[in-house]
């Protein structure tokens, strides 16, 4: 019998000193989904994560309060147990650093190291930023001698204690990481690391006497071991090494992926790689630096006072809302930015009208016009080969990009097969195809629809893991457990005769004021049309009235598409080149989702030709092109045979 393939992912262990904020959750919420994509996928998987509970700074914070720190710790680390299920974590362990288990392994680990050398006493006099744990040098702070990465004083120490023979190791760092150059990822990480060791590795401060909560040196009860030494020990410690079950360590060891933001990487991929080298134990494969998720134009902080509470936010939006925004909006090792309005769009744009209308749109169809049933594909109409088409190549896609942890990569080539399933809606037009009693083209499209969408929803199960079973429930197909699967992502597995079973929209749309709390806003159930559309509009309020000289300041204009191109890392951008008369003109329009580029070229399309230029992506537009937006689509406005430049009175 063939052992299944193993992976092991960690994040940091967190700092207990408070309520954790939406930055922290990104980190959990991209490692859960990451395991839950691996199970699917048919890996043995083991989740790490847990808290670091010792240090300077844990022990003032717990005199703060009033409490000792054990039982101060104690109390934060229940709510980001209680965080962890309300984001729909699912761990394997939850280390603490405080447990006896680890901190026998750290003793271990700390006296094996010092037996072989690498330990020595000294005197240390130098700078340290409590807040970070962080020892500095003059060098890294300035003159300031403030903290590079929170910003605040560090504080002048002197005392005894053990340094750690980092200088020792330079040389193999370095090797090491010439020979595994993917061991550090994005790569741009990987070379601030590679120049941050070639200015030369000082030997690290690894105890401290000033204060006593923390793990004590097994030779030396006076010293308490260097909180960094400490925690980054939890990655080993959690799996057994050096008891009586190894068995964990054997089968998972070294980890996979060690996940975590871009701030704490340099003690990840230096400090953690030296102590296992000293330890002999062999080195983890991958260490991933994902961004920051800034509000504003900084990071997210407790000393800021700029924190974001998820569990507010998932108590508004639902945590399958949280989760696919987090996972979504954040590019492979960038920054991403935070705002209730952004997040508010998302839900409103990919959730509900893109997704959760093609579902409501798909079962209201069904309902209508097969009396809810799910007949067998035949011959179809001429829209139907693309569709296909993208449906089968879609799956590998998103595997290789979620392999290589591109979670929000991953997510804009699913969307590429959703929005390409609404624009089919549109084109094959089912009611049209009811109407004219073509019911074995009908019965086609509508397979393809529901084919569609259970594809979509197996690839966004790891993100989005309470979604599945509701929409399962819609499409009749609960008790159909093998087409729910990762291996079920082939073309044609939809089960024929099962019963639709249209239930509530999946995600409401948002009225968002933004000077006011956002507003969930139900729709009502939407109401058939017999010709035309299965979906009744909801209509915008009209605007405010204007003046016929208001109206005529806008020069509307023909014009024709002579190029047009997606706009590189701008999933929704399409770049336009128009002919306005005897000019050409460069304009950026935010279709990309709704129009393949080579299908516009050509047209006709009216123009606001004396709009003020705008820079985005370094591209300047020069002037917008009119749509029409409705409930679930948008259309560019189009002119038949007027020539380009004629004015549009």
């Amino acid at each position: 019998m063939n052992q299944k393939p193993t992976f092991y992912i960690t994040t940091p262990i967190y700092y207990p000193s408070g309520n954790l904020h939406i930055g922290h959750a990104y980190t959990t919420v991209a490692a859960d989904t990451m395991t839950r994509y691996k199970k699917m996928r048919g890996f043995e998987t083991y989740f790490l994560t847990g808290t670091d509970e010792h240090g300077q700074k844990i022990q003032r914070r717990a005199q703060e309060a009033g409490k000792e720190p054990q039982l101060f710790v104690d109390e934060i680390v229940a709510g980001i147990k209680d965080l962890w299920q309300t984001m729909q974590i699912e761990y394997d362990d939850f280390l603490r650093t405080s447990e006896p288990r680890h901190k026998v392994f750290a003793q271990k680990i700390f006296q094996k190291i010092y037996d072989q050398g690498d330990i020595y006493k000294a005197e240390y006099e130098g700078w340290y930023c409590t807040p970070c744990e962080t020892f500095f040098t003059e060098r890294q702070l300035g003159e300031t001698h403030c903290c590079p990465d929170c910003g605040r004083p560090a504080e002048l120490t002197k005392e005894e204690s053990y340094f750690f023979k980092m200088s020792k190791y330079t040389n193999r760092w370095l090797q090491f990481i010439e020979e595994n150059p993917d061991f550090i990822q994005p790569p741009n990480r990987r070379s601030e690391m590679v120049n941050f060791v070639k200015q030369g590795l000082e030997d690290l401060c690894v105890s401290r006497t000033t204060f006593d909560w923390g793990i004590k040196v097994p030779f030396d009860e006076k010293h308490v071991i260097y909180v960094w030494f400490d925690a980054l020990l939890n990655y080993v410690s959690a799996l057994g090494l050096y008891t009586d079950d190894e068995s964990l360590y054997q089968k998972f060891w070294p980890a996979d992926v060690h996940l975590m933001a871009k701030d704490i990487v340099r003690f990840h991929t230096i400090i953690w790689p030296i102590i296992l080298m000293a330890a002999d134990i062999p080195l983890p494969q991958k260490v991933m630096a994902h961004g920051w998720l800034l509000l504003g134009e900084g990071k997210m902080s407790k000393s800021k006072g700029n924190v974001v509470d998820p569990v507010i936010l998932v108590q508004k939006y639902s945590v399958d809302a949280i989760r696919y925004f987090l996972i979504r909006e954040m590019g492979y090792g960038l920054d991403a930015t935070y705002s209730e309005e952004a997040l508010v769009s998302r839900i409103n744009v990919d959730l509900a009208n893109d997704y959760g209308n093609l579902l409501s749109r798909t079962t209201a169809m069904f309902n209508k016009f097969q009396n809810g049933e799910v007949l067998a594909a035949g011959p179809g109409t001429e829209f139907d080969a693309s569709l296909i088409e993208l449906a089968k190549v879609t799956p590998a896609k998103v595997e290789e990009l979620m392999d290589h942890m591109e979670w929000a990569g991953a997510l804009a080539e699913v969307w590429k097969l959703v929005n390409k399933a609404n624009k089919y809606i549109d084109d094959a037009a089912p009611w049209a195809l009811n109407k004219a009693q073509e019911k074995e083209k009908l019965a086609t499209v509508l397979y393809n629809m529901a084919e569609v969408i259970r594809l979509v929803t197996v690839m966004i199960t790891p993100v989005m893991p309470t979604l599945p079973q509701r929409v399962w429930q819609q499409l009749g197909i609960v008790a159909n457990t093998d087409v729910q699967t990762w291996d079920s992502l082939s073309w044609g597995r939809f089960p024929v005769g099962v019963k639709i079973d249209r239930g509530e929209p999946l995600f409401p749309r948002i009225d968002w004021q933004a000077d006011e709390q956002a507003a969930i806003v139900v729709e009502e159930e939407p109401q058939s049309q017999e010709e035309t559309e299965v979906i009744k509009e909801e209509f915008a309020p009209i605007g405010e009235e204007i003046t016929i000289e208001d109206f005529a300041k806008l020069d509307l204009r023909v014009v024709k598409v002579l190029e047009c191109k997606k706009v590189p890392k701008a999933d929704k951008l399409l770049q336009f080149l128009l002919q306005v008369g005897d000019e050409q003109r460069t304009v950026l329009a935010g279709i990309a989702e709704q129009y393949e580029p080579e299908d516009l070229v050509g047209k006709n399309l009216i123009l606001i030709a004396n709009l003020k230029p705008r820079t985005i992506r370094g591209i300047e537009s020069h002037g917008m092109l009119l749509s029409a937006v409705g409930k679930d689509r948008l259309e560019v406005l189009e002119v038949a045979s007027m020539p380009a430049g004629t004015k549009v009175q």
